[in-house]
């Protein structure tokens, strides 16, 4: 621990003695230590898509996966708010998610933008996290979860970490199934190992730290969380355009198990716009497919022994 005598006989402690105390690194890992956590099934990363938005952007994904000879792991689906979509329609979804092996993070809604509050919009507002504002929208929100899960699905997406809490409380208690996974959201601005281990004490199943983390960064946070972490590996532009495919297979080695998120494309409100023809979503599903591919090659050549979680067996599927 760092430290030097002060005149009134107490220790004067640095902000390395502070951190080492609590047991957080000292530093990002510039050593790059490798990871020695794995998915169980033995891989270092898994491939997650978002903007899968209906059914039928679902089942173009599979069918372009298919041709491309790639299995994609996670779907970030309903970007456009679940609320925006019938039980019938979610439950479908579920259904053929279920039957190819592909876990599922819903988004639902009310959030940011479905409110009367304008502070998110405004110049400095765009700079805080995004957070659920007043009991009332917990009420929604907690409503639109449960609507999820009475549909099939288990996977669901949290940026606000009282939300999180509660729902990990709920999970435990048995108000909702005990097989929920709670992923949080980028936007929820994690970016350090103490931040994230605190998603993870109050029951995060993975977290999305922000988009531009260096190496060490990522590293450093790893040799504190277990949990999984999800980072970009393509970035749409309106949230920078980070281009990772070839450093992919490194970050993997240092923050396994990871999921990498494909998301290349203009925007989130485009990509997630509910509102768009479905045959745009297909379009652009088939173009993240491909970029996947792409990363699985990219990273066999860079860094051999990095695995990517296979597809599930399909008699495993049915038990």
């Amino acid at each position: 621990m760092s430290s030097t005598p002060s005149g009134n006989g107490s220790s004067r402690i640095d902000g390395a003695g502070i951190l080492a105390a609590q047991l957080l690194p000292t530093a990002d890992d510039y050593a790059l230590t490798p990871s020695d956590k794995r998915f169980p099934d033995g891989g270092h990363y898994r491939l997650e898509i978002s903007g899968v938005e209906r059914v039928s952007t679902l089942e173009a994904m599979l069918d372009e996966a298919t041709k491309h000879g790639v299995f994609i792991n996670r779907v970030v689906a309903f970007g456009g708010g679940t609320t925006l979509l019938t039980k019938e329609e979610l439950r479908d979804f579920a259904t053929l998610a279920d039957e190819n092996g592909i876990e599922v993070i819903a988004v639902p809604g009310p959030r940011t933008g479905w409110d009367v509050g304008r502070q998110a919009l405004s110049t400095e507002g765009q700079s805080g996290g995004r957070r659920v504002r007043g009991i009332d929208n917990i009420r929604y929100l907690l409503d639109d979860y449960l609507r999820i899960f009475s549909t099939g699905l288990r996977g669901a997406l949290v940026w606000d970490e009282g939300v999180l809490q509660i729902l990990h409380k709920a999970r435990d208690a048995g108000h909702i199934p005990a097989d929920t996974k709670f992923k949080v959201s980028v936007y929820a601005g994690h970016a350090n190992p103490a931040a994230i281990k605190i998603m993870q004490d109050l029951g995060a199943d993975s977290v999305n730290p922000v988009g531009d983390l260096s190496r060490p960064m990522l590293a450093a946070i790893r040799s504190k969380v277990d949990i999984p972490l999800d980072v970009w590996a393509e970035t749409f532009d309106s949230f920078g355009g980070m281009n990772r495919l070839w450093e992919a297979g490194q970050i993997a080695a240092v923050t396994s198990p990871v999921y990498f998120k494909i998301e290349p494309g203009e925007s989130e409100g485009v990509m997630y716009n509910g509102w768009i023809e479905p045959e745009f979503h297909e379009k652009l599903v088939r173009h993240k497919v491909r970029h996947a591919a792409i990363l699985n090659e990219l990273a066999a050549a860079t860094t051999p022994g990095i695995t990517v979680s296979p597809a599930p067996q399909r008699n495993a599927l049915m038990h």
